[in-house]
């Protein structure tokens, strides 16, 4: 069974789609190309295919995945105390290179690890995964990577790293950005305090732009 599909092919794509939509749908991992580096994701609301995610990368529950979505939409369907400052970054860097970190909705069913009440979400600049997740719905991706190890820029690594262990690869060649995604926590945002959990590909200085009158904390 083929487990690479090419997404400059037309016909490959349309395969490669089908048959990760199906995977997702049978609590499976997939790896999806996004902007920064090549995801593995898995359903979000599927507890025992997101802790397969956690347990192919060989992480723990501490180190919950964020979450992908196809459309802004979806933020005020996962999120609340969504403040203005992360609004205005939406709109500026989605979809990009940025994890937002929010209050998640108390009333949802999913699992993600210990996330102590929040979500990270973000929608990449990929026009394959914007669409993928448009049919699966939001999707928990993490860096295709071993703990410990580089994150896949391409396919290939990641069958390096998973093999046949995961059903389905999606090609899109090489990740244009190469780097992860910036990561800012957005839950103190009302005493006007934007932690930043990691620095990836979006600069503070770009950041800054748009966040004015905030304090930024660096997180080691």
């Amino acid at each position: 069974m083929q487990r690479i599909y090419d997404c400059s092919d037309s016909a490959e794509l349309l395969t490669g789609m089908r048959q990760a939509k199906l995977a997702i749908g049978r609590g499976e991992l997939i790896v999806l190309p996004t902007d920064t580096v090549y995801g593995i994701g898995a359903d979000a609301f599927n507890a025992k295919a997101v802790q397969s995610l956690l347990d192919a990368k060989g992480r723990g529950r501490s180190t919950p995945p964020p979450v992908l979505i196809g459309d802004a939409s979806a933020l005020d369907a996962l999120a609340v105390d969504i403040p203005d400052v992360a609004r205005t970054l939406t709109e500026k860097f989605w979809p990009g290179p940025l994890t937002l970190v929010l209050h998640a909705q108390p009333s949802l069913t999913w699992d993600l690890g210990e996330t102590k009440g929040t979500v990270g979400l973000r929608i990449p600049a990929s026009q394959e995964a914007i669409a993928l997740l448009k049919e699966t719905g939001p999707m928990a991706v993490s860096s295709a990577n071993i703990h410990g190890k580089p994150s896949a820029t391409n396919a290939e690594q990641a069958f390096d790293y998973f093999g046949e262990s995961v059903p389905v690869y999606l090609n899109a060649g090489e990740s244009s950005v190469g780097v992860a995604s910036t990561i800012l926590d957005l839950t103190n945002a009302q005493n006007k305090v934007i932690r930043i959990l990691r620095q990836g590909a979006l600069r503070q200085s770009e950041i800054e732009t748009y966040a004015e009158g905030f304090e930024f904390e660096l997180v080691k």
